[in-house]
């Protein structure tokens, strides 16, 4: 193809006019859509064997072949229909390729839904004589809704995503817009065809055209059911956070035991790491550290059995460490050039120096607030500031592990004596010794100057990690 795509894909899902939009785009002179090429159950149609001589097995062995042979063998331009639970080592075998025309045809998921229950009820899926519609009302399913629309969400993101990553667009259409011809027409100027409609494919009719309070049987319970999805995500805590990567150096695995540590910055990193060492009586140089992707990989395949954990500490607790460890010290882990910011442009009032011996809990609680006012507007994305793991949500940190290593598990900070004797156990380590308890430390310990005040200022910087983990106030 001359064009600027050398094949086509059209993202759509069951119900949404996905049959009707094939009908015109084969109606165009130049251009094939092959049908459902890769739904699981079928290749392109229903009863169909295979597509340019290639078979289902031939398919399902080697999708890429059969996307080449569209692209390659179709006369003009070739394509298929793609939904959410098609093969999904297709999507980013398309999503890869920029020649690949991008088609998105959506609608409203109540309507798409209801139709698919028609579908259901009556056999009936496509409908060409109005004489020979078949009649049933759809029952409404609360919980089997949310799941049809949290797979249609689910999809619709990473469709953005990995467009916003590759820098392509797609032609997006309406279910609502496939009467219009000059829309259609429109999606073959997109596509760099030079035929144009003069009228729309009339052979597929709409199938049920009423009003959903007649095509629903217990309509007033749909009713109630949708009034409880959240429709504009009102209930969502805002993230503007950047996503984090998996930071696998920072990985620390026992010298001997199957276990591996994946710290949360600002948690009890320095207890862990005694405490791993003591499982096999080493010292803590003799921990394994600085893993690369692949050497940690390798790691893995060495210790069957293995165990990995993160450890997470109370957001109030974690700020104050952060706080004094990397902002009011400037000794060995500070951040001198972020801590000379926050005192010169962000008026936090900490001393030129390390804090000498006048330095008591009314100043640093005062220090410690203004801090906590830099550190929401910081992970509001309103800062020059990057956002340090130090003091990023502890949400985003270990969302960022699973794209590597999810841990076997989460454990808060003062139920380490309870639970890490018990993961060494299930790891194949007898009479693991219990941690040592993190002590209420620090230049100002926070039972000093700790009050409902700092309470509500942390919850309101971390709300995502208290409504995450479920924390309640702090303790001591």
């Amino acid at each position: 193809m001359s064009g600027p795509f050398d094949h086509f894909v059209m993202f759509a899902e069951m119900r949404t006019g996905s049959n009707f939009l094939e009908a015109n785009l084969n109606a165009l002179d130049g251009v094939t859509c092959h049908g459902e090429a890769f739904n699981p159950h079928f290749i392109g149609y229903p009863n169909r064997d295979e597509i340019l001589g290639l078979t289902l097995d031939q398919r399902d062995a080697e999708p890429a072949a059969l996307i080449a042979a569209i692209r390659d063998r179709t006369e003009g331009l070739g394509g298929f229909r793609y939904f959410h639970d098609h093969d999904p080592r297709v999507f980013d075998i398309v999503m890869d390729d920029p020649r690949c025309a991008k088609i998105v045809l959506t609608r409203n998921p109540v309507e798409s839904y209801v139709s698919w229950k028609i579908a259901q009820a009556t056999g009936q899926w496509k409908l060409t004589d109005v004489r020979r519609r078949k009649d049933e009302p759809a029952g409404f399913d609360a919980a089997e809704f949310e799941a049809h629309l949290e797979a249609l969400q689910a999809f619709q993101v990473r469709l953005m995503n990995a467009l916003q990553r590759s820098g392509q667009t797609a032609f997006y259409v309406a279910y609502e817009d496939l009467q219009d011809v000059s829309v259609m027409n429109g999606l073959a100027r997109f596509l760099g065809v030079e035929a144009r409609l003069s009228d729309l494919d009339q052979k597929l009719k709409r199938q049920n055209p009423a009003p959903l309070s007649e095509k629903v049987a217990n309509f007033p319970q749909m009713e109630a059911a949708l009034a409880r999805l959240d429709r504009f995500n009102l209930s969502r805590t805002p993230n503007f956070e950047p996503r984090r990567g998996p930071a696998v150096p920072s990985y620390v695995a026992a010298a001997k035991a199957p276990l591996m540590y994946l710290p949360v910055r600002g948690g009890p990193e320095a207890e862990v790491r005694a405490w791993l060492a003591a499982l096999d009586g080493v010292g803590e140089e003799e921990l394994l550290a600085r893993l690369s992707q692949k050497e940690l990989r390798q790691w893995k395949r060495r210790h069957k059995g293995h165990r990995s954990f993160t450890v997470i500490r109370h957001p109030v607790a974690r700020a104050n460490a952060t706080f004094c460890d990397r902002i009011l010290s400037t000794g060995d882990g500070s951040l001198s050039e972020i801590r000379r910011i926050l005192r010169n442009r962000y008026k936090v009032p900490i001393p030129a120096e390390a804090p000498g011996a006048d330095w008591d809990a009314a100043r640093h609680r005062t220090a410690f607030l203004a801090y906590l006012d830099f550190v929401k507007a910081n992970l509001a994305g309103q800062t020059a500031i990057r956002v340090d793991p130090s003091w990023s949500t502890q949400a985003a940190l270990v969302e960022g592990m699973g794209q590597f290593a999810l841990p076997d598990m989460v454990v808060r900070e003062e139920e380490m004596p309870r639970w890490l004797p018990l993961l060494a156990e299930s790891a194949g380590v007898r009479k693991a010794p219990e941690p040592v308890s993190v002590s209420d430390a620090g230049l100002v310990p926070l039972s000093g100057f700790y009050d409902e005040e700092v309470e509500a200022k942390v919850a309101e910087v971390y709300q995502r990690d208290y409504m995450i983990f479920g924390f309640r106030r702090w303790r001591r």
